[in-house]
């Protein structure tokens, strides 16, 4: 509740919105003739784009036109019933004024390099847009993040700036003196910290006049850290034409957003789909984002704000849709839901059936890594095929290809690659940033290689089958088993560990990992143990990175079966 009672002090809220309320005209305004008409198309890149002076700022004069109706462009709630409204000129103010807090008062420059450990707050999409207007390359990662991740990303990316809350400060603290490019440490906060800016009251205080850099479309944005099977995560470089892409005509075919709509997107902020669900999706039609802070993850305050909100749409893993019907009332249709979309792990059929059953929509699947944004998937009105991933979304071209970069035959098993030569695609990642070998070995041929396994069929539609590699996807999560390992190595208890996927029936699949336990260990109770060893992993690195599956064993098999 502190964020949002800070910002009533900060920027004002409006009242709480309460009640049932099927479908407000306030809310549901018709989008108006000519706004929002589409100014790039698939294959003409323009050399200069900037999604805050190209986008946003473009929304923000259309609201002073009165061409774009009273809709808040985002909508943060709280489980308090507290609410924060922004338009798009104030989002635009604010951004401004973010933009000269890095500038200005940290020093950052165009090129330099931001990390942001943010939960669900406000400041988030500021420090976002105002990265964006600066020129500065923000590198989001998951709150769960620990001090040994954190270290890592701070020396690896050379990072001079930091973003995030007081549970972390002292974290970074520590690590803070083995990192010599670390030069600003900006916190959110209701509470000061010793050698931290306050980002709340210099936002306030800073001036609103920024002029937005001329950015190439080819310019770094943004990085992200992406689990690899072995070594630590890799650093996924994109440019700023991977925000261009959601203003493309086939991307925005995909989700079918209008200036009337609301998407509520459920990712974590330290993940790629937020940046794509919570700015880019939305924005690029003028559409409203809602938010919700859930600090935790639960099915009833979803199911709650579904039935009391006027949202449209929904964007989240197939989890979220499982477990709102395992733990939801009888009925369950959503009064103004329209369109559902999910992504980020395999969409089982018989999943797909209950919640058709059950609220009387489908769940349109769509597809996508940290290095690709969404590359595939279904959009409304397309046929769906139970168990496919939908198809390619231009101007991504998606083939199945062999270990040598050539196009297999339909409904022929093999890798997933999306087409980058002659012609790289935009929205596909720069490369692996300081990694050019671990860039290499993804380039097969003509193709990125996406390390998927698939088959596509005759109408196009893609066919998902596993992984080529060992990454383990749970709950939309990408974790690199020598990343559990690794943790796993510094218990006194592990005298070996393998960790491998397992399946699970509400995650689809989890983390488990098989241990020889050393000879002081051998007499200890197991279940303590277990506890013990899942305590100790969510000590060191992110908590859902933990074995919620321990198999204590004599030695370990050169192969392990999943089970």
């Amino acid at each position: 509740m502190q964020w949002l009672m800070k910002f009533r002090v900060l920027w004002g809220i409006r009242k709480p919105y309460r009640g049932f309320h099927p479908a407000p005209g306030y809310l549901r305004c018709q989008s108006l003739s000519g706004v929002g008409a589409l100014r790039w198309n698939d294959y003409d890149v323009p050399e200069e784009f900037n999604f805050a002076s190209d986008v946003l700022d473009y929304w923000t004069q259309m609201e002073k036109e009165g061409k774009r109706g009273p809709n808040p462009a985002l909508w943060l709630v709280n489980n308090q019933g507290d609410e924060l409204k922004w338009s798009f000129g104030e989002l635009t103010d604010l951004s401004r004024r973010a933009a000269n807090v890095l500038t200005q008062t940290c020093g950052l420059q165009q090129g330099d390099r931001l990390a942001l450990i943010l939960p669900r707050v406000p400041e988030w999409w500021l420090v976002v847009i105002g990265c964006i207007r600066a020129g500065i390359i923000f590198m989001p990662g998951t709150i769960q993040l620990k001090a040994k991740d954190i270290l890592y990303r701070l020396q690896a990316s050379k990072a001079k700036g930091i973003v995030t809350t007081d549970t972390l400060a002292p974290e970074v603290d520590s690590l803070a003196s083995e990192c010599p490019t670390l030069k600003t440490k900006l916190l959110v906060s209701d509470h000061s910290h010793q050698g931290w800016l306050d980002l709340r009251s210099l936002i306030k205080s800073a001036s609103p006049d920024h002029t937005c850099i001329k950015s190439k479309t080819v310019d770094p944005m943004a990085i992200f850290f992406t689990s690899g099977t072995t070594g630590f995560p890799k650093m996924v470089k994109h440019c700023h034409g991977f925000a261009l892409r959601s203003s493309l005509p086939s991307c925005r075919k995909m989700l079918q957003l209008k200036t009337s709509d609301i998407l509520w997107c459920f990712s974590d902020t330290g993940w790629i789909l937020a940046l794509c669900g919570c700015i880019m999706e939305p924005w690029a039609v003028g559409a409203t984002l809602f938010i919700h802070h859930l600090p935790q993850f639960d099915p009833k305050v979803i199911e709650q704000m579904l039935l009391k909100y006027p949202i449209t749409h929904s964007l989240a893993v197939p989890l979220v849709y499982r477990m709102i019907l395992r733990h939801a009332s009888t009925s369950l249709r959503f009064p103004t839901l329209e369109h559902c979309i999910t992504g980020g792990e395999a969409l089982l059929p018989e999943d797909q059936e209950e919640w058709r059953r059950r609220t009387g929509l489908l769940l349109y699947e769509i597809y996508g890594q940290t290095e690709t944004g969404i590359s595939c998937g279904t959009p409304q009105g397309m046929k769906i095929k139970p168990g496919s991933m939908g198809k390619s979304i231009p101007p991504f071209d998606i083939q199945i290809i062999d270990d040598q970069g050539n196009t297999l035959p339909f409904n022929t098993e093999g890798n997933i690659g999306i087409r980058m030569k002659p012609t790289r695609p935009i929205g596909l990642f720069m490369g692996y940033e300081d990694n050019p070998v671990k860039t290499a070995e993804v380039e097969c041929g003509d193709f990125y290689n996406c390390g998927d396994r698939a088959t596509m069929d005759e109408e196009g539609y893609i066919w998902f089958l596993g992984r080529k590699d060992d990454i383990i996807t749970a709950s939309g999560y990408r974790i690199g088993p020598a990343e559990v390992e690794n943790a796993l190595a510094e218990h006194p208890a592990v005298a070996e560990s393998a960790v491998v996927s397992s399946p699970d029936p509400i995650r689809r699949e989890v983390v488990k990992a098989f241990i020889v336990l050393t000879p002081e260990f051998l007499s200890h109770d197991r279940d303590q143990l277990t506890k013990e060893l899942q305590q100790h992993v969510k000590s060191l690195t992110a908590p859902y990175k933990h074995p919620r599956k321990v198999e204590f064993v004599s030695e370990l098999p050169k192969t392990i079966r999943q089970d």
